[in-house]
Parts: C-alpha cells; structure tokens; sequence
C-alpha cells in the first residue's frame, strides 16, 4: 500500500513530476473560472432573476460573516474569502465523482492553501498599516511575547494545513473502505455525510482565515474627542 502522504506522478513535464490532485486542481480552477465568467454574463443590474438574487444572497452572507469575524469592511477581503470558501469547497466534493480524488486529500494541496492564506496574512497586514503597523502586532500584549507570536503565525499555519488533511482523508477512506465492503447502494448516506463534512470543513478554514488576517491588522485608535461625539455631549 502508498503512504497516504505521498502521491504518485501520472507523467512528468521535464524533470517535473505532475500527480493527480494537481491536474484536478487546474481542472477546477479552469471551471470554476469558466463558471465565473458565464455567470458575469448572465447578471442583469436592476432586474435580477433567480440565480443573481441567490447569488446575492451568497455575497451577502459573506459579507456578513466577515464583517462579523474579522470587525471591518468585507470589501477588501471579500475576494480572497469567497475563492478559499468556494475552491475548497467544490475540492472537497470532487471525491463523490466517480474515478476522482478529492485534491483537498493530498497534503501538498493542503501546504499551498495554507501558503496562500500565510502570504494573505501578511499582504493584508502590510497593507493595513505598512510594514511597521504589522510588525508592531508581534508585540501584543508585550513585547515578551513576540518570540510565542512569531511561533504561532507559522503553527497555526500548519494546524490549517493538517486539519484540512486529516478531515477530508479520514472521509475518503471511510466511503472507500465501506463502499468496497459493502457495495455501491449502502455507503449513500456516508456520502451525503462526507458532503456535509466538506461544506464544514470549507467553512471552518474560511472562517479560520479570516480569524488569522484579523489578528494581523492595525486597529485605528480612537481618539477621546471622536469618542465623545459618538457617545454625544450633553446639552
């Protein structure tokens, strides 16, 4: 039996070795971007039909929930959120195609993920309030801290990839070993599970995103004056 951690190559482009999960992968994004771009079509501003009300009403919920978590304007993290929400989603229910993997299964998938939303955190940071402002965020709550800060930007890193890893690996052997046991009919409702455990697990890594950028933005301080005109002066 392979090592669940390494992946054979299906061909290999000079020295480059290309598996499954990578071409699933630049199939699912040619899709994805495929659907995009014929969705756009379709919008009508004005006079929406059913697929743009419920698209809209998918953006709102997402803008909600980052709103929520992350305590600012959705906007400028609203693009990032929605791909890593949607991308990973979609990975995770290539598994109930037959003769498809999901590439969510595959560690090295999950590494780049989790790469991306690392470089996210620190784009993001950056941007919020310039190199010095993210590096600042180290030093919370003291400066005795930031060697357990700069720690735990990497670990939590890790945590998202090996989460994401265990939880869809630990689902595709379960349907695999239940389906080779027990035939095509009785693993259905393991499969409207393993459903189930994709769109949570989609969820939890957004949601956990958002969480890890909001810890690395710099919070505008309120001054006394603005803060008495919010609360009002009395008359």
């Amino acid at each position: 039996m392979n090592s669940p951690l390494s992946t054979p190559a299906l061909f290999h482009i000079g020295p480059v070795p290309v598996t499954g999960p990578v071409v699933t992968t630049w199939g699912l994004m040619a899709v994805l971007t495929l659907g995009a771009v014929l969705v756009r079509r379709r919008l009508t501003p004005g006079a929406p039909g059913r697929l743009q009300a419920f698209l809209e009403l998918l953006l709102t919920a997402l803008d909600s929930q980052i709103s929520e978590t992350m305590r600012t304007d959705p906007a400028p993290y609203r693009a990032f959120i929605g791909t890593l929400f949607i991308f990973i989603l979609v990975a995770n229910w290539t598994a109930l195609v037959p003769g498809l993997h999901a590439p969510t299964a595959a560690l090295a998938t999950d590494a780049a993920l989790a790469g991306l939303v690392f470089v996210a955190i620190i784009v993001f940071g950056i941007r919020s309030g310039g190199p010095g402002g993210y590096l600042r965020t180290f030093l919370w709550p003291g400066i005795v801290m930031v060697p357990l800060n700069l720690i735990g930007t990497v670990t939590r890193t890790f945590s998202l990839m090996v989460r994401l890893f265990g939880n869809i690996m630990a689902g595709a052997f379960i349907v695999g070993i239940v389906v080779s046991l027990a035939g095509l009919l009785v693993p259905v409702p393991l499969m409207a599970l393993d459903m189930l455990t994709g769109a949570v697990q989609a969820y939890i890594f957004a949601v956990l995103a958002m969480v890890f950028i909001a810890g690395a933005l710099t919070r505008p301080k309120v001054s006394p004056s603005s803060s008495a005109d919010k609360t009002g002066s009395p008359s």
